[in-house]
């Protein structure tokens, strides 16, 4: 397997500390508020990256931090925490928001056939082990206390920019918008490692530590429970592209200084998830969550197969336009498995030709675009119904985009329509999304009922959600528009 390795900015063979085995990392979201989709092209990448690493038969220990202390809204270590904003804002606790936002945030996940991690680990449940390592680098000289905080300190390093090479001049802190100096650093770059109650005085969150009572900087969670959980050699870091500096860099910073040793070789980096105004936020435009998209008749899962259209190092631009095109995509795809009939012996040969080109595709970089597309070559192959169905479930298993589970519900519906029809009853036909097919019944209902209002209430409901319904005989059609 080929991967490309943000640290050397060049595709490299994936090789591991222990054969066979992966330790693998994903930094997790901060729990003040939904995910917005852009988040989540991140967690649906590297979840195709985890599932097709446990396909090539790798042994898979994968481990996400929840981020419920520390994080400002600044990464420069300035700003208010977003944990208490969220919580200001929404009149609750600090945990009562991080356990509210977790439990969306995995909802969110199950909606798009996210695997859940082998660990999940809340950062405020590992604060001993922040503490240790901080401790440890302020004893071996890499961090010092200063105005309250213990600081990391870059100047210890012979090379802090692992990502980029920057010019230490560009980083003054000064241009960076919003951001006051922090006259307590000994470098402009240096970075807090735990924070007293000499800053924020109302945090809500605080602990006893050696410096004082306080809370840890956002950067040393990750280390901490990944040293905790994946164990001193790291195979695999994941995150978005907006992480690599500086929390990556800092992560890496005080891991190595802490071993003794390196840390992680490989980093995957997913690019952004873009609109026509530039990068997707929660501060600005439509807030665009997997709830909104169900709002707007959308299947989650045809958002997941937008996303695996496009390379994971490719910004990706997402408008309610492409979105659509997607969607149309899909359906098509599944009209074409479901007409496949499940009759006959497997041909072993075949599928080993088809599940080989599979492997080298996806094993280039995590190609999804020509994963979707072997699905394709699948369906146009010279070989029985039976091999083309288990070829789509093996890739499936990859992709998870539930094709079989989706062109069977999609048989039996148009069995049921069929069957109404030979009897002369109502049948309803559209883009294969069951819950139209349930509100289009439903109009028809009230019409039958002669409740008029209603019916027209339903239709214009369907408006909204820019669906067009079309009366014919014996029935109705839908589409959007």
């Amino acid at each position: 397997m080929y991967l490309y390795n943000s640290a050397t900015h060049k595709k490299e063979e994936f090789k591991t500390h222990t054969p066979g085995h992966v330790e693998m990392y994903t930094c997790g979201p901060t729990v003040y508020h939904f995910a917005h989709i852009g988040n989540l092209r991140s967690y649906i990448m590297e979840d195709v990256l985890e599932k097709y690493l446990r396909y090539a038969g790798y042994d898979v220990n994968r481990v996400m931090n929840i981020t419920d202390v520390g994080h400002l809204t600044s990464d420069a270590d300035e700003g208010e925490d977003k944990m208490v904003k969220g919580a200001k804002r929404e009149h609750k606790t600090v945990m009562e928001i991080a356990q509210f936002y977790t439990d969306a945030f995995f909802e969110d996940c199950r909606k798009l056939n996210i695997k859940r991690p082998d660990v999940v680990q809340p950062a405020t449940g590992l604060i001993d082990d922040f503490i240790k390592i901080v401790k440890k680098l302020e004893d071996t000289g890499y961090a010092y206390f200063a105005g309250g905080n213990v600081y990391f300190d870059t100047s210890k390093l012979s090379r802090y920019y692992v990502f980029n090479d920057h010019d230490e001049d560009d980083l003054a802190v000064g241009v960076r918008e919003g951001v006051e100096e922090d006259t307590n650093k000994r470098n402009k770059n240096d970075f807090v490692l735990w924070f007293t109650k000499s800053k924020f005085e109302d945090q809500a969150l605080k602990w006893d530590s050696p410096w004082g009572v306080g809370y840890p900087g956002w950067h040393i969670e990750c280390s901490g429970i990944s040293l905790k959980y994946n164990g001193e050699y790291l195979d695999l870091h994941c995150g978005g592209v907006d992480n690599a500096f500086p929390h990556h860099t800092n992560e890496i910073a005080q891991s190595e200084s802490y071993l003794g040793h390196p840390w992680c070789p490989q980093w995957f980096h997913v690019h952004h998830l873009n609109t026509s105004d530039g990068k997707m936020s929660k501060s600005k435009g439509e807030f665009l969550t997997v709830t909104l998209l169900e709002e707007k008749g959308y299947d989650p899962l045809a958002y997941r197969y937008f996303c695996l259209q496009s390379h994971y190092r490719k910004a990706l631009v997402f408008s309610w336009e492409n979105l659509d095109n997607a969607v149309a995509a899909y359906n098509k795809l599944i009209t074409r498995i479901a007409a496949l009939k499940p009759e006959g012996d497997v041909d072993e040969a075949v599928f080993d030709e088809y599940k080989a080109k599979f492997t080298q595709t996806m094993g280039n970089d995590l190609n999804t675009s020509m994963g979707v597309t072997a699905i394709f070559d699948v369906l146009k192959a010279k070989t029985n119904d039976a091999t083309k169905l288990a070829l789509i479930g093996d890739f499936d298993q990859v992709l998870s985009l539930s094709l079989l589970e989706k062109a069977e519900t999609k048989r039996a519906e148009d069995a049921k329509a069929q069957k109404s029809q030979a009897e002369g009853g109502y049948t309803v036909t559209g883009e294969g999304d069951p819950a139209i097919d349930a509100l289009v019944m439903q109009r028809y209902e009230a019409k039958k009922a002669k409740n008029f209002a209603e019916a027209d209430r339903i239709r214009d409901e369907l408006k909204a959600q820019g669906i067009e319904i079309i009366d014919v005989k014996g029935g109705a059609s839908w589409k959007r528009v």
